[in-house]
């Protein structure tokens, strides 16, 4: 009777830690872990993909505001070189600074007047027009014709004031002095026109037609370039 009691006590303590102690511990320290590395390496590629994603849209915003910036400085570059002096010298016409505040608030002083000719008997009231004080001096105004009158010997003359002046100029203008009528007005840009002086003032414009479209042709040039190179980028990506 000793022996029964004996054998089954013997198969709990062996086969029952054995599968506590060995297999179940094995599970959970193997299997576990592994689990949890290949999770973590999965983060961190997407957090790599992630930056590199960030990093090609903040590239591709800077060069379309680059893109943007060379576009409006090409603009207004050409824009100069039309307006301030390809213009005035295909139309022929003079140009002329604001001195004063007869005309005023319109026509300020800093005020740059394109001042094209025209045939004295086209002028009409409300024109504005340039003309020497004296015939045949440099000294010019520019003021607005109120009216019309006429010589003891039948010449036509042109009544002139000023804007912001209470009173009409007190002599009227005869045609030799008629210097032109105004084509269109560019503010402050007088200022700079008056400091290049009037002597060199042509020279100055000629160069600086020369630049503003020698810069306007590197804008261009920059942008085909930079359009061929994301081109070739793009490519090489896909």
């Amino acid at each position: 009777m000793a022996a029964p009691s004996i054998l089954p006590t013997a198969d709990v303590a062996v086969v029952g830690r054995a599968d506590v102690a060995v297999a179940g511990p094995a599970e959970v320290a193997v299997v576990g872990p592994d689990s949890g590395g290949a999770g973590g390496a999965g983060s961190a590629t997407g957090g790599s993909k992630g930056s590199v994603r960030g990093g090609r849209r903040a590239v591709r915003w800077l060069a379309a505001a680059g893109r943007t910036v060379n576009f409006v400085l090409l603009v207004v570059a050409v824009f100069a070189a039309l307006v301030l002096i390809l213009v005035p010298k295909a139309t022929g016409s003079q140009t002329y600074a604001v001195l004063t505040n007869s005309m005023a608030p319109k026509y300020s002083p800093g005020t740059y007047l394109v001042v094209k000719p025209t045939a004295f008997s086209e002028l009409k009231a409300g024109d504005v027009i340039t003309f020497q004080l004296e015939s045949g001096k440099p000294a010019v105004e520019s003021h607005r014709i109120i009216g019309f009158g006429t010589t003891q010997t039948g010449e036509k003359t042109l009544i002139t004031k000023g804007d912001n002046n209470d009173i009409t100029d007190p002599n009227p203008v005869r045609e030799p002095q008629v210097k032109g009528k105004l084509f269109y007005a560019v503010p402050y840009v007088g200022y700079v026109a008056n400091a290049l002086g009037n002597a060199d003032r042509g020279l100055w414009m000629s160069v600086g037609a020369a630049g503003l479209i020698g810069y306007g042709a590197l804008l261009i040039f920059r942008h085909v370039r930079s359009r061929r190179r994301s081109r070739r980028e793009a490519g090489a990506t896909a």
